[in-house]
Formats: structure tokens, sequence, C-alpha cells
């Protein structure tokens, strides 16, 4: 019966149904069904899927990105990136690369950065010889680094999931975003040198002057990630907190500082930030039920005990756990994945002797590279919508990039080091 509910689940979110009422109406088919509980049990795990104190981070992270926005402090580390960064052959990707790591490290959103970021830098980069499809894609690429470097929401998700300590998921995620961040500067390098109109127009040579008034112009949105990540990693704050103090900061910033967000503003920035955060909520609070069911039926006791006896290894294990997180990370909600299938997949995995952090960070990386994995992309649509491109054509644009990723994250698999050199070596 269990089987029949996912598939009934699977089949309501691939004929367009809203994945937490797919999720809720897969449960409420199964309890109905099999008369195991009263339906007023819908609302009660409802309710108690969203009782827990780290996910206050969700909507205050998306706050925090919508008032870095508005308040120019997007803008302004966009200037201090081309100022630093312009004059190197492809500069200017460059700048969209490093500007995209800069403001997902701070938001945590994949779709926030590729339309603020790609905003900006698209149409410069258009200008300055690239071709709008792999500056949209460029874009698109470079917001897939929101969910890796920290703070990131699904790491949050995937925590409060499986119960793994979120601020060791931030630091285990510092070293796989900054790697990312580097072959996607080399695949855009590699571009600029094939084309001579991208060289041709460059920014012009470096000026140590021009970096400093940069650089005090754009103070205010730099400390932010320090203060962030300084607070959380020297146990003055938790995330939860953090993200609180990134609100009040980037508010201060934006009104009291650069003076471009007025109080007019914030109901608007409220409304958005509230409307993304429901839509990640919602599937929270729905995916709880679904939980509640695994748990009484024991189906991943049963999943884990037939899958060992072909997976046997750590090697055929990471295998095909790829393969699964690459397939499901382009067709499904990556929120939506991270509960349904960690609590399935993951407990073979740490049987077989493998680091717990190491396999959440693979389980959140595969499935955010599904933000610029056609067919269901969210980078590739926002990047779409902001250019006017057709969906295929962003996707021809991010594919080099795309598949850089994704070498990336298969070494990050079986080079286990790379990700946990970092935490093992701050204890």
């Amino acid at each position: 019966m269990v089987g029949i509910m996912f598939a009934l689940m699977l089949g309501l979110i691939f004929i367009g149904v809203p994945v937490a009422f797919s999720i809720l109406g897969s449960g409420i088919f199964f309890l109905t069904v099999t008369d195991m509980k009263p339906l007023m049990l819908v609302a009660q795990r409802v309710i108690t899927g969203l009782d827990s104190f780290p996910l206050l981070a969700v909507p205050l992270f998306i706050l925090v990105g919508e008032l870095m926005d508005r308040g120019g402090i997007s803008k302004r580390m966009t200037t201090w990136a081309e100022s630093l960064l312009g004059w190197l052959p492809g500069g200017l990707g460059i700048v969209t690369i490093v500007s995209c790591a800069i403001f997902a490290a701070l938001t945590g959103s994949g779709p926030a950065t590729v339309a603020a970021i790609g905003g900006i830098m698209i149409p410069s980069l258009v200008k300055n010889g690239y071709s709008l499809k792999t500056a949209a894609g460029m874009s698109a690429a470079g917001g897939a680094l929101g969910p890796i470097i920290p703070p990131s929401i699904p790491m949050i998700i995937y925590g409060v999931t499986m119960g793994l300590s979120i601020p060791k998921m931030f630091i285990a995620g510092i070293v796989p975003g900054i790697i990312l961040m580097l072959v996607l500067i080399g695949v855009n390098i590699v571009i600029a040198l094939k084309n001579p109109e991208i060289l041709k127009n460059r920014s012009k040579t470096f000026s140590i002057k021009e970096v400093l008034k940069n650089t005090w112009s754009a103070l205010g949105a730099l400390l932010l990630p320090v203060i962030i990540l300084g607070g959380i990693y020297s146990g003055i704050f938790t995330p939860t907190e953090a993200a609180a103090v990134g609100v009040v900061y980037a508010l201060f910033v934006g009104m009291f500082v650069y003076k471009e967000f007025k109080i007019s503003d914030l109901p608007s920035a409220l409304l958005k930030s509230m409307g993304t955060a429901a839509m990640v909520d919602i599937i929270i609070a729905a995916a709880n039920l679904l939980s509640w069911i695994m748990s009484v039926t024991e189906v991943s006791t049963i999943i884990v005990a037939k899958l060992s006896t072909f997976i046997n290894n750590q090697f055929t294990y990471l295998l095909i756990l790829m393969l699964i997180l690459f397939i499901v990370g382009a067709l499904m909600d990556t929120v939506a994945a991270i509960i349904i299938l960690a609590p399935v997949i993951v407990p073979l995995g740490i049987e077989l002797g493998l680091d717990p952090l190491h396999l959440g960070m693979i389980f959140v990386i595969n499935l955010v590279i599904g933000y610029v994995t056609p067919p269901f992309g969210y980078n590739l649509f926002t990047a779409s919508s902001i250019t006017g491109l057709k969906f295929n054509e962003v996707v021809r644009g991010v594919l080099p990039f795309l598949l850089v990723e994704m070498a990336a994250v298969m070494l990050f698999a079986f080079v286990p080091q790379i990700i946990m050199w970092l935490p093992n070596l701050l204890g």
C-alpha cells in the first residue's frame, strides 16, 4: 500500500499538481484505505511539521535577499567585483560568477541570485560580446552556488529532517562552494578566449585606487557575510538568530547607509518574501505526514534491507545515489526531495560506513545542481523570464557550465576529504 501511495504522489506531481497537495493527497488516500488513523492526524502532523526553531531561518534568509536587492547592496557588490576582476580575460563573466557566489552566500536562494545578479549583469555581458544564451546560462549556473555556499536553505531543511548539525553543514559547504565557483570561472575563461569580441571589450586595466574606492562603497555589503557566518561559527548566535541579525543589518544598510530602501518599500518586500517562504514551508508541513507514515510502516527499514542485498559496498552505493539524485534533482523540488528521499536512502549509506556529514552534503549539492538541470530547473526558468529567451535556448547556454558542475559533484562524492577537510580542521 505504501508503494501505491508513492506512485500516486509522483503521478500527481508529474501531471502538475503542486508538490504539497500531491503529498497530502497521497497521504490522505493511504490513511483512508488502511483505516490506520482518523483524518484529524493530517492537521496535527502539518502543524507539528512547522513546529521547529531552525525552520524560522528559511523566511528570514529569503527576506535578507529581498532587502539586499532593493537596498542597493547587490549592485555595490557587483561594482566592487568588477573593479577587482573585470580586467582579466572574460573579466565580466568572472564578475558575474563571483557576484553570484557572494550574493548567494548571503541569501541561500538560487532563483533570487539569478534574478538579482542576472538582472544587473546580463545586459552588460551581452554588450561586451557574450551571446544572450551564454550570459543567461552563466547566471543560472552561478545562481546554483546559492544553496551550496552557506548559509543555505536546503542545508537547514536537511539538518532538521535528518538530525544533522546545521552549523557543521554550513562549514562543510564552504570548500565545495569555492571549488564550484572556480570551475565555473574556468569555463567562462575558455569561452572568452575562444571569442575575440569578448577579449576586445573587457574592462580597463586594474587600478588599486578604483578597487579601494569601490571596497569602501561596498563595505556595508561585504560585512554582511562576515557578521552572519562569523556569528554562527563563533557560537555567538544560531543560524536562525543569524538570519534575524541579517534582516536587521540589511534593513539598516539599505535605509541609512545607502539610502536606497524606503520604509514604503517594506510591505511589498515582506509580501514577496512571505510568498516565497510559504511555498517552502507548506511542502515541509505536508511532508511531515509522509514522514509519520514511513516511520509507522517502517518502510525505510524494509527498503534498506532490500537494497543492502545488492548494494554491499560504498562505491556502488555512491554511484547509485548520485544517479538517483541527478534524476530527482531535475524532476522534483529540492525541499520535497530531501524530505521524501533522505530518510529512505541515507540510512543504508551510514550502515556501509559513510560519514553522515559527507552524505548530507552530497545529497544537498546533487539536488541543488537540479536548479540548472532541465526540464524543471528553477534557475533556468528565472533566467528565461529575465532575458525573454526560450527555455531551450537557456538550456543550451547553461550546458557547458552544468557539465563541469556535475563532474565536480562526482569528485566530491568519491574524494570525501574535499568536503570533510574543513570541518575536521575546525574540530
